[in-house]
Order: C-alpha cells, then structure tokens, then sequence
C-alpha cells in the first residue's frame, strides 16, 4: 500500500471507494481552477493535478487486485451475487473492472456468457479457467454440463449460439413453435443447474 498515494488523496487507508472517489473529485476541481493562476502558483496545480490522477488510479487499482470491497465482501462474491440476481450487465462490468485475470475470473465469465446464450464463448472461457487451475472440480464439472448440453442441441437438431452480438429477445420475429425450440427449450430447462450460481446454490 503506498501511503503516499492517501495522502495526495487527503484520505486515510480506511476510507470508502466512494470517500475516496468524492475526495479526489474535489481536490480535482480545486487544481482544474487554480492551473490557471500565473506564475509557480498555476504550475503547481497543473503538477498536483498530474500527482492526483495517478494517485486516484493507483489506489482504485490496488483494492481491485486485492479482490475486496469496502464492506469486506469479495469482489468475486459481488460478481456472483448480481448474477444470481439476473444483473448481466452489472456483473460484466464487475469483471471487466478486473486487472489480474485468475481461474475464478474466467470461470464467472463464462457464467455471464453462458446467460447471454453465448455458449461457444462459455465454452472457451471454461477452458481458459481449466487450464488454469486443472483441479478445480467446479471448473470440470460445469464444462462436462456444457458438453452435454451442446451435443444434446446437436443430436436434437438444435446448436449453440455462436453470434457474438445475438438479436434481443424482443427483436426476434415470429411466434410459431416449432420442435427445435421445442428441444433447444427443453435442453435449457434440464440443464438449468450447468453453473450451480443459475439455481443460487454453490
């Protein structure tokens, strides 16, 4: 921890994201006014503005590595928590917020891909997290369920999703059923549990 940082910040160690982040937004203004007094004054400011930036990003950066929150809570607990909630998007921004990439990470990405019907993505995602940390039982066994769901799909003349960019549900033409949805339908409600996070348990 770089004290130094803190105290460019005018904050102690202890302080929330959200008091470092109200902090920072002051002493910001403060420098944006004064950069252009004349003289060393101005100069000052523009250097303190430079030293703050830096410092903010330092700071924001390290509580990320460090994988916790200001209440305690694991950052990876906060991802599986708006996933259980059905909050995608909120989940994905916690991900991408993310510096260091470990087996965990690529295992809730692929989680979220999953959500998104992104299955190929999922796939790829749960190899990554495999290679990774080979002994993790979740990890296998959440891949076995995949594999089984898509060569189910297969079998029953259904496929996996593999746009990147799939159209919304409610841009999707037509009404008819037809028996591959029928069976793709079938496929998600059996395999509802292929990431213990979909039924909430762990």
């Amino acid at each position: 921890m770089n004290q130094e940082n803190y105290r460019i910040l005018e904050v102690d160690a202890s302080a929330t994201d959200e008091e470092v982040k109200a902090s920072y937004e002051r002493l910001k203004e403060k420098y944006n006014e004064e950069k252009w007094q004349e003289g060393e004054a101005g100069n000052e400011a523009a250097r303190m503005l430079d030293k703050l930036d830096a410092a903010y990003r330092e700071v924001m950066d390290e509580r990320k590595e460090n994988s916790k929150t200001t209440s305690g809570e694991d950052a990876y607990t906060e991802v599986t928590n708006a996933i259980k909630a059905g909050n995608i998007p909120l989940a994905q921004e916690l991900l991408d917020g993310f510096n260091e990439r470990n087996a965990e990470w690529h295992y809730l990405q692929s989680v979220v891909f999953y959500k998104k019907n992104w299955l190929v993505d999922s796939k790829k995602q749960l190899e990554i997290a495999i290679q990774m940390d080979g002994a993790n039982t979740k990890y296998r066994d959440a891949f076995e369920k995949l594999n089984r769901q898509t060569d189910y799909a297969s079998q029953t003349g259904g496929a996996p999703n593999i746009n990147p960019n799939p159209a919304p549900q409610n841009e999707m033409g037509g009404g008819n059923w037809c028996s591959t949805c029928a069976s793709m339908c079938y496929t998600y409600m059996c395999v509802n549990c292929l990431f213990n996070l979909c039924c909430g348990c762990r």
